[in-house]
């Protein structure tokens, strides 16, 4: 696939960005540099090679999980306006 000079004001203008037609010559040499190279990462064999997650093999470290702060449940729901069966009720908003 290749872009026409054309081609890159028109997606220039669809992006709403301003662009010369020596800026626009620029971005198609860039931008046929990328389809090209697109092209050839395409060619490339993969069948059988399973998909990655990550470019690395890195393991994130995790911390056990255990509960770090104590229940405040009943604390809180004693300094609330209006609570009914543990839930806290509020003014409604929308009809």
């Amino acid at each position: 696939m290749s872009l026409t000079l054309p081609e890159v004001k028109r997606v220039a203008w669809l992006a709403r960005i301003e662009i010369t037609d020596a800026e626009a010559a620029a971005a198609q040499g860039h931008l046929n540099g990328i389809f090209k190279l697109i092209e050839q990462m395409q060619t490339v064999d993969t069948e059988g090679v399973e998909p990655m997650a990550h470019g690395q093999d890195v393991v994130q470290r995790l911390r056990d999980d255990v509960v770090t702060e104590t229940d405040r449940h009943a604390l809180y729901q004693a300094i609330a306006p209006q609570v009914e069966n543990g839930l806290y009720l509020v003014p409604k908003v929308l009809e």
